[in-house]
């Protein structure tokens, strides 16, 4: 979800202009700015060339992305994708993908993202509030910090810690296989809500079908956040040293330096790097959908 010079917290994705209060913990946030289909095209730099990340990617520009069909907009919809209809060139560029960021930058905020669809299936890489790789449940939310930031071994929310040094990645596991990849986009996708202050970092989802999706999230309405899934506390973690301001990253990658190593143990064919130059109509359902995002503000 963001990207700056000293940490990283990515991302991976409003029909009502109106004003409307968030109440998430003692802070009370204003709605601010929302982003749905067209609107992306506004609010959002591509950024073409190499994946930072090394994946086996093209990142394309905004002309491009319209013109293959990779980023398209309808009133209600977002969609971000990669290409699925060339075989790779094995000595050639990796497969066409996109890479977008938010123009603005964000401090203190609340942001709350409505996905309908994830990609899901073999070689795909990472968001960092939506992380994870080959469709393997649950969601992973990762800091990704130079040397000093830790996080406190016992925390108070309902993830399980998996990593408490942010210098390699400290990150929580979701307690719901419906976070991330096929059973996610089988339940209809969901809502991920970010919260970030000075003295902490917290993380939310709600599933689309069967789950209890509080009646704000759905009416963009008030806003109270309880039972938080990731909490980040700044007690090990100087929150303003290491973060500066926010970006929204969103990018779809495949292989690279996640999704390469772990690919062995994935049950997927081929090294990952040939799967992903040698498949093509496997990557129809690598694509983001995305229906709104709204960011919140005090």
């Amino acid at each position: 979800m963001n990207l700056n010079s000293r940490a990283k917290l990515s991302a991976l994705l409003l029909t009502l202009i109106a004003y409307y209060t968030a109440a998430v913990g003692a802070l009370t946030y204003s709605l601010s700015e929302t982003i749905i289909g067209p609107a992306f095209y506004d609010k959002f730099i591509w950024r073409s060339g190499q994946d930072p990340s090394h994946g086996r990617v093209n990142y394309t520009s905004k002309d491009v992305s319209q013109k293959l069909n990779l980023t398209f907009a309808t009133p209600d919809t977002f969609i971000l994708r990669a290409d699925y209809k060339t075989v790779l060139d094995p000595a050639g560029p990796g497969r066409n993908s996109v890479r977008i960021r938010s123009n603005a930058s964000y401090t203190t905020h609340v942001a709350i993202f409505d996905v309908r669809h994830m990609p899901q299936g073999c070689g795909y890489g990472e968001v960092d509030i939506v992380e994870g790789v080959h469709s393997k449940p649950p969601n992973l939310a990762t800091l990704h910090t130079t040397a000093g930031c830790t996080m406190p071994a016992n925390r108070s929310h309902t993830g399980s810690s998996a990593s408490n040094n942010c210098e390699g990645g400290c990150n929580v596991k979701f307690p719901s296989n419906q976070s991330f990849g096929l059973a996610f986009n089988d339940n209809g996708g969901g809502w991920f809500a970010l919260e970030r202050t000075a003295t902490y970092i917290k993380l939310w989802f709600w599933p689309r079908k069967g789950g209890a999706v509080p009646s704000y999230i759905l009416i963009h309405g008030y806003v109270y956040m309880s039972l938080y899934i990731v909490r980040i506390p700044n007690t090990s973690c100087d929150i303003t040293k290491y973060f500066s301001d926010n970006h929204i990253i969103n990018n779809l990658t495949f292989c690279g330096d996640w999704a390469g190593p772990a690919y062995a143990s994935s049950g997927c064919s081929l090294t990952c790097t040939e799967f992903v130059n040698q498949n093509t109509d496997y990557f129809k359902n690598a694509y983001f959908d995305i229906a709104a995002v709204r960011i919140y503000k005090e």
